[in-house]
Order: C-alpha cells, then structure tokens, then sequence
C-alpha cells in the first residue's frame, strides 16, 4: 500500500486519526520523533486505540533517520509552499506520503532541496493550512485513487474479517 509519514506530529488526535486510516487501508505508518505525545501501551489503552495493535507502525529516533533508510525519490512532501497541486503528482504502490507538524511544518531545507516533490492542497487566501489529518486523509485517498486497480482490496478486506 503507501507509507504515511509525519515528522514530529504534536497533536495526538490527528495522530490516531491518521494511524485509523492506515490501519483501514492497509498503510504503513511511520512516525518521526520527537512526538508531542506517548505512544506506550498505557497511553494508547487510556486513550481508548483499540485499533493501535492492528497499525503497521515505525518510529524513528530523528528524520536523518528516517530519510537515510527510506528511498527519498519515492517521497511526496505535503507543504503550503509549492504550487504543485497533489492531484497532478504521480502516486505508485509503496510511496510515502510525508507531512510536517502541526506547528512547523516540513523543514525548508528538505523542502528545497526537494521541490519536484513537494504537493499542495487549493485553499482559499482565508486560512493558512487545513488539518493535519484532512490534508494526510485527502492526498491518501487521491494516492489510493490513482491506483485503484493495483490494489487487492479483496484481501484487505478479508484480513479484517477474520
């Protein structure tokens, strides 16, 4: 399926949200430290998770990490600071979807250094991002669109009924 990324999320209901959606799709989530939040099996129980034990997690010390085992030219960057629009990106099977905090954003040095990498959402010149968890939900599903036919749903769907 793809990978989902998000470099030092802070806000921990858009994570599980996000780590709901991959769990409903068969994605792999990968969390970049440092995190606003904890992650342990007490805190997620408290939280009421039930489905964190189904999610194919990765969390990763720092993004040099992150970025020095993972294949950068797979990797589409969630910004406001491109005009590349997400629906005009190229998605295959296995690519990863990477979204900054909720505060900061993608650092832009990486970002820089990779502009025909970087996506965008439209937005009005009202506001000056959309959620985290709507903007990761909204690529996702244009992702999962563009490869629709590459993808065995069948099977998804009878690993979660068994």
């Amino acid at each position: 399926m793809f990978n989902i990324v998000l470099i030092e999320p802070q806000i921990p209901p858009n994570t599980g949200s996000i780590g709901r959606m991959c769990v409903n799709l068969g994605a792999k989530l990968h969390l970049v430290k440092p995190l606003g939040f904890d992650i342990s099996d007490t805190a997620v129980k408290r939280a009421g998770l039930d489905y964190w034990n189904e999610l194919d997690l990765t969390v990763w010390e720092n993004l040099d990490e992150f970025l020095a085992n993972n294949p950068i030219e797979k990797m589409h960057f969630g910004t406001t600071k491109t005009d590349n629009l997400y629906w005009d990106a190229k998605y295959e099977v296995g690519d990863y979807l990477v979204f900054g905090s909720e505060t900061k954003g993608i650092d832009e040095k990486l970002l820089k250094a990779n502009l025909e990498r970087c996506i965008t959402i439209p937005m009005s010149g009202k506001g000056r991002s959309l959620n985290l968890a709507t903007s990761t939900g909204i690529v996702t599903y244009e992702a999962l669109r563009q490869n629709y036919d590459k993808i065995n749903f069948d099977k998804i769907l009878i690993e979660f009924k068994a």
